[in-house]
């Protein structure tokens, strides 16, 4: 087979149809920098899920004068002092207990200060209506449930809080967020594919007095179906630079410069470029293939001489 005459068909059969050849490498493009994109947003989260779960707290909230008034699990009044040294020495006993930290009323107060301080309500609070706790770092955080059903309802407990449920709803949003972009690019490879089965076939159907002649002459199918597979190849693969281009630009523009989230959101652990630039390869690849198997399906009826 002559390369020359494979390329020479390609680029005829570029110029021919190419309106649908356009509207091939817009598709893939679009379908690809989803596809891209998603698979970096897994990774995003995953990211945040391993730094921000290696962060997160099991906070024991104590009972203060004003909640024994309030509420009904402080009904047998405020924590005492031999209460929180049987809480600390039961959390200590603990295996999946990492680190306990008790926080004061005070202390309480000057975070609750630090933070909400232009708050009208923090005029109005003082040190004795803030609650004590205890902060537990977990070895593994998916063991909250274990110290809730130790300490939750106990006397001198209000309350016992999970950080990790927090964050749960967050990364239950972004997952949502994520498989609501795989499926628009579901979608959007199948109306590409459907695009490079009608553009081969229209290639094919306008030279089929040409293959029929080379079917005659008693060329090969390979032979013949070869410059109809790369030209879908060569859309896809231009249209796959496309969607790589537009993952590198994302990430360019929005987390490093332009809207520079990386610098107003310094709490998220951005993902890095390498995490970028390891899915370029993969998105190449498969825009390479997915046509040329497309073609390939596409003209085992249609070159039929």
């Amino acid at each position: 087979m002559r390369a020359q005459f494979v390329l020479s068909e390609i680029g005829v059969g570029l110029r021919r149809n190419l309106t649908m050849t356009f509207a091939v490498i817009v598709s893939v493009a679009l379908s690809l920098a989803l596809f891209g994109g998603s698979l970096l947003m897994s990774d995003q989260v995953s990211t945040m899920k391993g730094y921000w779960y290696d962060k997160v707290n099991v906070s024991i909230f104590l009972c203060n004068k004003s909640d024994a008034e309030s509420d009904p699990n402080c009904a047998k009044g405020a924590v005492t002092d031999d209460q929180k040294d049987q809480i600390l020495a039961d959390l200590k006993k603990m295996g999946v207990v990492d680190k306990v930290t008790h926080e004061s009323q005070d202390e309480a107060y000057k975070h609750y200060k630090e933070q909400f301080g232009d708050s009208p309500l923090a005029a109005s609070l003082t040190p004795d209506q803030m609650q004590e706790s205890y902060r537990i770092k977990l070895k593994d955080p998916e063991k909250y449930q274990v110290i809730a059903t130790a300490f939750d309802g106990r006397d001198g407990v209000q309350s016992v809080q999970d950080q990790k449920g927090i964050l749960d709803n967050l990364f239950e949003l972004l997952n949502g967020m994520n498989w609501a972009a795989r499926a628009v690019m579901a979608l959007m490879l199948v109306v590409a594919l459907m695009l490079i089965v009608n553009t081969v076939r229209v290639s094919a159907f306008s030279r089929r007095r040409e293959t029929g002649i080379m079917r005659l002459v008693g060329a090969s199918g390979f032979y013949i179906q070869a410059p109809f597979i790369a030209e879908a190849a060569v859309a896809g693969l231009i249209g796959g630079t496309v969607a790589c281009g537009f993952l590198v630009i994302a990430r360019y523009f929005i987390i490093d410069h332009g809207l520079a989230l990386s610098e107003k959101l310094s709490l998220i652990n951005f993902i890095g470029w390498d995490a970028v630039l390891t899915k370029l390869p993969l998105i190449l690849a498969t825009s390479l293939l997915m046509p040329a198997l497309a073609a390939f399906f596409a003209l085992r009826k249609y070159l039929k001489v």
